[in-house]
């Protein structure tokens, strides 16, 4: 078989596909087990149940894959552990915002039509330095709304700046920081269901 380029022009060729892949596994390993934080786990899930208590709902924010994994959250925080959430999806209510407001401006603009002041906004994002979703951060705080984020790249991101809770990833790898962000996003669900083995028709 002959060699296959990668994006960056590099032959990829058995040995070096062996390397790729022993990298690729010790990084998940070492960023995991680097970004690990018990206690700020804990402290979101408290803050998550404390919100349900309050007859709050959670609402999840995300561009992209996070916007993804914000459809995910939503639905199994809500049918596993039980704490109703939603996740700002749906294409008609994007691009509508978006046409009246700009793109810019439509999470924050969902926020002020669906956001209660007992609820919980969770903003996931990898580099959190998306505008629409700095927007909608800053909306949130000014109605004293509580907020969480799940960011990666710079320590001092600013959405994990002005979100109340955190959780942080340091790395600045797309794909392996969206995937930390599900094994946290799951966990805190399975913490909830007190088991990460459960019937799936429950």
């Amino acid at each position: 078989m002959s060699s296959i380029k990668g994006k960056f022009g590099k032959n990829i060729n058995k040995e070096s596909e062996k390397i790729f892949l022993d990298d690729y596994y010790a990084r998940y390993h070492k960023i995991l087990f680097d970004s690990r934080n018990d206690s700020s786990i804990l402290i979101l899930r408290d803050a998550i149940w404390e919100t349900n208590l309050n007859k709050g709902k959670l609402i999840f924010i995300g561009n992209g894959a996070s916007a993804s994994l914000a459809s995910h959250a939503a639905t199994d925080f809500t049918k596993q552990a039980k704490i109703p959430s939603i996740a700002f999806n749906d294409h008609n209510l994007i691009t509508a915002l978006s046409n009246d407001y700009g793109y810019q401006k439509w999470v924050s603009k969902a926020i002020e039509y669906y956001a209660k002041p007992e609820d919980m906004i969770i903003f996931i994002s990898v580099s959190g330095e998306s505008s629409n979703l700095i927007e909608g951060i800053n909306f949130a705080n000014k109605r004293s709304i509580l907020t969480a984020s799940l960011t990666g790249s710079r320590e001092t991101n600013s959405l994990r700046n002005k979100s109340k809770y955190s959780l942080w990833v340091n790395s600045k790898a797309y794909n392996i920081v969206e995937s930390i962000h599900t094994i946290w996003i799951t966990l805190i669900i399975d913490l909830f269901v007190g088991s990460p083995e459960y019937m799936v028709n429950n």
